[in-house]
C-alpha cells in the first residue's frame, strides 16, 4: 500500500522530539515559560523587528493586529480577495467590513494598480479605509516598492499577513516587517510548524506589549484576578514554542529543500520544459512566476492549467494514486460568506482559482516521493503538458 503523499505535512524530528521532551522534563507545562519567551526572541532576530509575541494562531494574531492598528467597529479594511478565509474573518471579529481588491500577475498577490484606483476613489468621497491587509500569498511576498507608498500617500496602515511567507524576503528586507505590523501563521502545513500557533511582530517594544497585554485577558498585576478590559486568552503554550524553536533551527534548510522540489516540478512539467511551446493556451501548464524583488520560502508549488477540466482531471489522477493536491484559494468575493462584500476585481483571482493547482510541497517529501507525483503528473498531462 503507498503512503499517502500531502500537500504540505510537518517536517518533524529528532531535533523536534528533543525540544518538546526537553520542556516537558523542565517541568514548564504552564501556558508561559522559558521557551516561550526564548521563541519571541528568536522571531525578532530572524525578522530584525524587537517586538514578538508568539500567539495560538495565525488569526489571533491578525485579529490583535488589526486591534493595534485602530481597526473598529463600523471600519473599512481593503484586504486581498485572493487568500485563505482567515484574513477576512478577522476583519469581522473586529466589527469591521473587509472590502476585496483582486490579484496582479506578477506575483499572484494584491494589484498595486487596483489598490490605488480604490484608495483614490475613497478618498474623493472621504470614506479611506481604516487599513489595507496585504497577504504574502503562497510564500512570496507583495510588490511592497509600490504598495507602501501608495498607502503611505493616503496614511492608511498596513497590516503584512505574512502568514504563509517566514523566511521569504523582499529586497533583502524579511517577510512580516514591510508594513506597519507583521502576522505569521505556524499551523501545521505551515513551514514552521508549533502544530498550532502564530505570532505577530512590531517594530517597536510598546506596540508588543500592548498585544500580549490583550492576549493574556487583559490581566494587570494584583493579588486577585483583575482585568481592565475585554482581552483573549491568545498566548501560544511553552511546550508548543520549544517545538517552534525547534523548527526555527531548520527554516534555512526546510526552505531550500521546498525549493528544490519545486525546481524538480518545473523542470519536468512546465509546457516550456516539456517542449510544448507552440501548444495552444488552452493546453499548457505553467508554474507561480518567481517575482524579481525578493525571495521565495518555497511554501507551496502551484502552477496553472490550460483549463479546468485538465486542471480538474489532473487532480482526480493524483487522488487516485493517493497524493493530495487542491486548487488555489477560491477569491474571497465568491464565497457565500462574503457575497455581500464590495469588491474591485478585474478577473485575475478567479482564473487562478478556476484553473490553478497546489502540488506536493512539504521538505519531508523525499526524491522519491517527489518523482512520484512527477511520475503521475506526466502520465495524466501528456508528453505536451495536455491532460489526457
Amino acid at each position: 500500500m503507498t503512503e499517502r503523499l500531502y500537500l504540505s505535512g510537518p517536517d518533524v524530528g529528532v531535533v523536534e522530539r528533543a525540544a518538546i521532551l526537553r520542556a516537558f522534563d523542565s517541568g514548564w507545562i504552564a501556558p508561559v515559560g522559558p521557551d516561550l519567551t526564548a521563541f519571541e526572541a528568536e522571531l525578532s532576530e530572524i525578522t530584525g523587528w524587537p517586538g514578538s509575541v508568539a500567539l495560538s494562531s495565525g488569526t489571533a494574531a491578525l485579529h490583535l493586529a488589526l486591534l493595534a492598528v485602530g481597526v473598529g467597529d463600523g471600519d473599512d479594511v481593503l484586504v486581498p480577495t485572493a487568500t485563505f478565509v482567515a484574513s477576512a474573518n478577522a476583519v469581522r471579529y473586529v466589527g469591521a467590513r473587509p472590502c476585496f481588491i483582486d490579484s496582479e500577475s506578477a506575483s499572484w498577490n494584491m494589484s498595486p494598480e487596483l489598490l490605488e484606483r480604490e484608495l483614490a476613489d475613497r478618498a474623493r468621497s472621504n470614506r479611506l479605509p481604516t487599513a489595507v491587509i496585504v497577504v504574502d500569498l503562497y510564500g512570496q511576498c507583495a510588490d511592497y516598492d509600490q504598495i507602501v507608498p501608495i498607502c503611505r500617500a493616503y496614511d492608511v496602515p498596513i497590516v503584512e499577513d505574512a502568514a504563509e511567507s517566514l523566511g521569504a524576503t523582499h529586497r533583502d528586507r524579511p517577510a512580516g516587517t514591510l508594513g506597519d505590523i507583521g502576522v505569521f501563521s505556524f499551523n501545521g502545513n505551515k513551514i514552521v510548524t508549533t502544530s498550532g500557533g502564530g505570532a505577530i511582530i512590531t517594530p517597536t517594544a510598546v506596540v508588543a506589549d500592548r498585544i500580549r497585554h490583550l492576549a493574556t485577558q487583559a490581566r494587570v498585576t494584583a493579588r486577585h484576578f483583575e482585568h481592565d478590559e475585554v482581552g483573549y486568552n491568545y498566548r501560544l503554550s511553552n511546550l508548543l514554542a520549544a517545538l517552534g524553536r525547534a523548527q526555527l533551527s531548520r527554516l534555512t534548510e526546510m526552505s531550500e529543500r521546498r525549493r528544490a522540489i519545486s525546481d524538480a516540478y518545473r523542470a519536468a512539467l512546465d509546457s516550456r520544459a516539456r517542449g510544448a511551446a507552440d501548444v495552444p493556451d488552452d493546453e499548457t501548464v505553467e508554474f507561480m512566476p518567481i517575482a524579481p524583488w525578493g525571495e521565495w520560502n518555497g511554501w507551496l508549488t502551484c502552477a496553472i492549467v490550460g483549463s479546468t477540466q485538465r486542471r480538474d482531471d489532473l487532480i482526480r489522477a493524483l487522488g487516485a494514486v493517493d497524493i493530495e493536491s487542491r486548487p488555489l484559494w477560491k477569491p474571497m468575493h465568491l464565497q457565500p460568506a462574503y457575497r455581500d462584500v464590495p469588491a474591485l476585481v478585474d478577473g485575475t483571482a478567479e482564473r487562478l482559482f478556476d484553473r490553478g493547482i497546489c502540488l506536493p510541497s512539504g521538505s519531508a517529501l523525499s526524491d522519491a516521493d517527489v518523482e512520484r507525483v512527477i511520475a503521475t503528473a506526466s502520465a495524466a498531462l501528456g508528453p505536451a503538458g495536455v491532460a489526457q
